[in-house]
């Protein structure tokens, strides 16, 4: 049995009741959020654009690939290139899917599904009007070292590099 208890902008949260198997039951608080996107935007072959915003979840400013939530009926190929275009001002020439996972499947229904943009051109779209977003060039091998040593915080941001550094070392 599932009861919504809330339905806000961004999530609802809904509240489970699931049979355990042995005739008691649990109840769990699931938020549920549509899927997302994440993309890892290369400058060049050595050079990553990523995004700084502060984060008040976190209390924190962050350093993030860019990343955002599906529209609804959007692809999430589609998505890229819109979450592309209002937080860095480009569109990919390549955009390849490099996999996906649930950001926190004890507690969430968000998967997110994570993409290589290369050959970036200028484009314009209107940005969110709740990101304040500054936009930061960082050498691969320079966000790959703050990945290993805890350093970079963001966790959809880590395992993009992850999903991409077999094709990223490739050449």
């Amino acid at each position: 049995m599932s009861e919504i208890i809330y339905r806000g902008k961004v999530i609802n949260l809904r509240l489970d009741t699931i049979p355990l198997g042995d005739g008691r039951t649990m109840r769990l608080e699931i938020v549920e959020h549509a899927e997302s996107i994440g993309v890892l935007a290369l400058k060049d072959e050595r050079t990553a654009l990523l995004v700084r915003q502060y984060r008040h979840s976190a209390g924190e400013t962050l350093r993030e690939i860019v990343a955002g939530s599906l529209d609804l009926g959007e692809a999430p190929g589609e998505a890229a290139q819109r979450e592309l275009a209002e937080e860095i001002g480009y569109r990919a020439r390549e955009i390849i899917p490099l996999g996906g996972f649930y950001l926190c499947p004890g507690y969430t229904t968000e998967c997110m599904h994570i993409f290589l943009a290369r050959g970036l051109q200028p484009a314009t779209a209107e940005a969110d009007e709740d990101e304040r977003i500054e936009l930061e060039e960082i050498p691969l091998a320079e966000l790959y070292r703050q990945a290993r040593s805890g350093e970079l915080r963001d966790a959809k941001t880590v395992a993009a590099l992850l999903l991409a550094e077999a094709r990223l070392t490739a050449g």
